[in-house]
């Protein structure tokens, strides 16, 4: 999009409620632009899930992180629920991966079979 002086940018002060930085604009073909786009979560065979061990910012203590997970937060939630408890090890789910407590990459590997994930 162009740059159109007449289009004033949101202060830091002021609320936004639509999460845009448009707060008016004089031009009367001006539509916001909307992104409605949701994203879908590809069914368990074709997810292309890896493991990895990582140590960082974890006070030097091991945690599995499986990245790779193409879908929603909330089946990615639902993935970590159902893998931590196949472990039997506590971990999270967020900003598109799930962290898994301890070296448990046998048994998620064996939970991503049982759920039909092949990775």
């Amino acid at each position: 999009m162009p740059f159109n002086p007449l289009t004033f940018q949101l202060n830091d002060h002021v609320k936004n409620k639509s999460n845009s930085p448009f707060v008016f604009s004089t031009n009367p073909d001006f539509k916001l632009e909307q992104d409605s786009e949701e994203a879908s979560t590809l069914a368990p065979a074709s997810q292309k899930l890896r493991l990895q061990l990582e140590t960082k910012h974890r006070g030097g203590k091991t945690a599995t992180v499986v990245i790779g997970f193409v879908g929603t937060e909330k089946d990615l939630e639902e993935l970590g629920k159902k893998l931590k408890s196949f472990c039997g090890t506590g971990g999270s789910a967020k900003n598109g991966e799930i962290i898994i407590q301890g070296i448990t990459g046998i048994s998620c590997c064996n939970g991503f079979k049982k759920t039909g994930i092949h990775r």
